[in-house]
């Protein structure tokens, strides 16, 4: 039986200190590296996801998580980053969304917010709790609105629902371009650069009303494939 133990003690046979202290001096946040790297932590994520029984594998990902160590985290995260989750009432996207409130980094947020896409993809009536973020105290769970959206600014060919989804998604990176945080401005330049491979039109538009209060090294994210279209 995988037990949250022993699970932490398989990263931990991974360990790597001088790529740990790299890592650490990296991200910038406080708290424990392991040095594993993330392909690794992937093929043990997805071997788990495969042993493990779904309630298993929940209860395991809140343990993780909640250990705080960078690769549990993203080990955490990688346990629920499947498309199909059945049942998919079963909690992962209530887990996800308790963990998004809490990020204080982009790399841990990021594994956990590529999880989220899936479920939000899967229900996408789960896009009223990601509107609550927008307004969110926590920077880092703003930042996270717009990626666990980004599939909706990735689809060749939305049907009306979807580009209504998109519609509300800009709407919220319109209420960020004064916000003058890096990775809010980052973040909102993504979300546009991704748009602009499939909406060209939309994302210039975009650009030439709130888009023009962007910085400018946002600007350049977001139009760096419109000279293709």
């Amino acid at each position: 039986m995988l037990t949250p133990d022993s699970a932490l003690a398989v990263l931990e046979s991974l360990a790597d200190p001088v790529r740990a202290e790299g890592m650490a001096a990296y991200h910038k946040v406080p708290r424990r590296y392991l040095g594993v790297a993330v392909p690794d932590i992937d093929a043990l994520a997805r071997e788990w996801r495969q042993t493990l029984t779904l309630t298993d594998r929940l209860a395991l990902a809140q343990a993780l998580w909640d250990m705080g160590i960078h690769e549990t985290m993203v080990a955490a995260a990688k346990l629920l980053e499947q498309a199909r989750i059945r049942p998919d009432d079963s909690g992962a996207w209530a887990l996800i969304a308790t963990w998004a409130e809490t990020f204080d980094g982009w790399a841990v947020a990021d594994h956990a917010s590529i999880a989220g896409q899936k479920r939000l993809v899967a229900d996408a009536s789960r896009l009223d709790t990601v509107a609550g973020w927008t307004a969110h105290p926590n920077m880092w769970t703003r930042r996270a609105a717009l990626v666990m959206t980004l599939p909706w600014a990735k689809m060749n060919n939305p049907k009306p629902a979807d580009l209504a989804i998109r519609e509300s998604v800009l709407g919220w990176a319109e209420t960020y371009v004064d916000d003058r945080n890096w990775f809010m401005q980052k973040a909102v330049g993504w979300w546009l650069r991704d748009l602009s491979r499939h909406d060209p039109d939309r994302t210039r538009a975009f650009l030439a009303g709130p888009g023009a209060r962007l910085k400018s090294f946002a600007r350049k994210e977001a139009a760096r494939h419109l000279e293709t279209h």
